[in-house]
């Protein structure tokens, strides 16, 4: 298997405490892997970890190279990042925090070319955003917030597509907009990894990993009846997958629970 990124024995500590368990994860290239678990399951410090923004112990490989010897610039080419919750100067154009995205292919305190205007331009009619891109960031609206963030990632042109909970504050088109994106990045033969809350969307994915209390619990394809029983367990019996229009479709499950 052709991998885009791989850790072994990967651990990492918030506050002084462990939240990974020694993770082993190999995350295929070309493809779209999801994770999900409860909240508190480390998705979030896993993502971080591989991205190398958050301290970790342990080896990383990405694209084949030592993640931890690869200087910075280099592996911001790599990998591109869409955080969660994600803040900015508020008074910044939109165009100019999707330009952002573009600072590791230029020279430094270089002018921006006609190709990093040109991939700017693209990521924000890609998400739909060209039309307010005089627009300052603190202007907008919590989707169009988020639809500037993604055109940001973008806008990189990496070939490893990193994203924390991608969907917040998108209403359900935009959502759609979202999965064509990343299903083109992967057409291209690029990698996406994507940390949900939305199981549902999250099962529209080549693979899933599924992970509980700091460790990952099942790592299969999305289609498999043994990463949709997971899927069931890691959320205690709350969360049914079924098969609607062919899809796998996750459900919740109104039935009480027992004392």
């Amino acid at each position: 298997m052709n991998a885009a990124i791989r850790a072994q024995a990967l651990h990492a500590s918030l506050g002084g405490v462990e939240v990974l368990h020694g993770v082993d994860v190999v995350l295929p290239g070309g493809k779209w892997t999801s994770i999900v678990g409860p909240n508190g399951a480390g998705k979030t410090t896993l993502l971080k970890a591989l991205a190398q923004l958050t301290p970790s112990r342990g080896a990383i490989e990405l694209l084949g190279r030592d993640a931890r010897a690869l200087p910075m610039r280099e592996r911001a080419r790599r990998i591109a990042w869409l955080g969660q919750n994600e803040g900015g100067a508020e008074d910044l154009l939109a165009r100019d925090v999707v330009m952002l995205g573009r600072l590791p292919h230029q020279e430094w305190l270089g002018p921006a070319t006609a190709q990093d205007h040109a991939a700017a331009q693209a990521a924000m009619e890609q998400t739909q955003c060209w039309d307010w891109r005089e627009r300052p960031l603190g202007q907008l609206s919590g989707g169009e917030r988020q639809r500037v963030l993604l055109a940001r990632a973008l806008a990189v042109r990496a070939p490893v597509l990193m994203m924390d909970e991608p969907l917040a504050n998108l209403d359900p088109p935009h959502q759609a907009d979202w999965l064509r994106i990343v299903r083109e990045h992967v057409q291209r033969g690029g990698t996406a990894v994507a940390v949900l809350h939305e199981i549902t969307m999250a099962l529209h994915a080549d693979e899933m990993v599924v992970m509980d209390a700091g460790r990952i619990v099942h790592h299969g394809a999305c289609a498999d009846t043994a990463t949709h029983r997971a899927v069931e367990r890691v959320f205690g019996g709350r969360v049914r997958v079924r098969e609607i229009d062919g899809r796998p479709v996750a459900l919740p499950d109104e039935t009480p629970a027992h004392p």
